[in-house]
């Protein structure tokens, strides 16, 4: 009986963790387009990015969805193989985490053409991570 109990607490506490992380993705891309939506169609601002010696593009929500949606995915992807690997896997993968929203900054300071743009930029990828790292951390304890 004891079996049944534990595999019925793990099952619950899986669906319950994946479902809470599914939110996360989604809400890591609402902050971000949220971001998109108050500077372009609200302040009027012009997202243009530059890289290298390329031509200037604009930054659509499309991009900004897309841009978010499979670095959160990635994100998850990751968290889920240390899990199976290492029992520090939170703390190794919240590390990461930081460690790329820091290197993701980069991007913004340099490809942005304006200052407005790379001020918005990097408040979209601090928007994401501020939902996404707690969002997929989770939590696996057994509530009241």
């Amino acid at each position: 009986m004891a079996s049944t109990t534990t595999r019925e607490y793990t099952t619950a506490a899986t669906t319950r963790l994946a479902r809470t992380r599914a939110l996360s993705i989604g809400g890591a891309v609402i902050a971000a387009v949220a971001v998109w939506i108050i500077a372009v169609p609200l302040l009027g601002l012009h997202l243009i990015v530059r890289f290298g010696n390329g031509s200037p593009e604009t930054v659509g929500v499309d991009f900004v969805v897309g841009a978010s949606l499979i670095a959160s995915l990635v994100g998850w992807g990751l968290l889920a193989m240390l899990e199976r690997r290492t029992s520090r896997a939170c703390t190794i993968w919240t590390a990461i985490a930081i460690a790329v929203l820091l290197v993701s900054l980069s991007l913004p300071l340099t490809a942005g053409t304006t200052a407005s743009t790379k001020a918005v930029l990097a408040m979209m990828h601090v928007a994401a991570a501020a939902v996404l790292i707690p969002g997929l951390r989770g939590d696996l304890r057994p509530r009241a």
